[in-house]
């Protein structure tokens, strides 16, 4: 009897382990925030906001169930909204321009391209 509960046992936690793994790698806020800050850093010119720097910022914005908002505001007063998919970090892009009313989807990222690898 020994014999068969054993290798029941070493199943069963080997299992338990694996769904372990993969709830770490669902994405947080903070990493919903640090790669959309990175990626607009990288991308867009922040030398203009140097004197200015409330003219350009990247904040949190609303949460759903299954995605996070992250909004970068530009010093033209356009705005792009990231929504991060909290399970596979794939970003979709969409731009908004106020002052026109005019919105535009801009494309997607992979936010695991734009995060610190530790």
């Amino acid at each position: 009897m020994k014999q068969i509960v054993l290798p029941f046992v070493l199943i069963v936690l080997l299992l338990c382990s694996c769904g372990t793994n993969a709830s770490k790698s669902e994405i947080t806020a903070e990493m919903a925030y640090e790669g959309v800050s990175n990626y607009c850093h990288s991308t867009y010119d922040w030398s203009i906001a140097k004197e200015n720097p409330s003219i350009m910022y990247v904040q949190m914005g609303e949460e759903t169930d299954s995605a996070y908002q992250v909004v970068f505001r530009s010093y033209t007063g356009a705005f792009v909204y990231f929504y991060v998919d909290k399970t596979s970090g794939t970003t979709r892009m969409e731009e908004y321009v106020p002052t026109l009313d005019v919105r535009n989807e801009a494309g997607t990222i992979n936010l695991s391209d734009y995060l610190e690898k530790e």
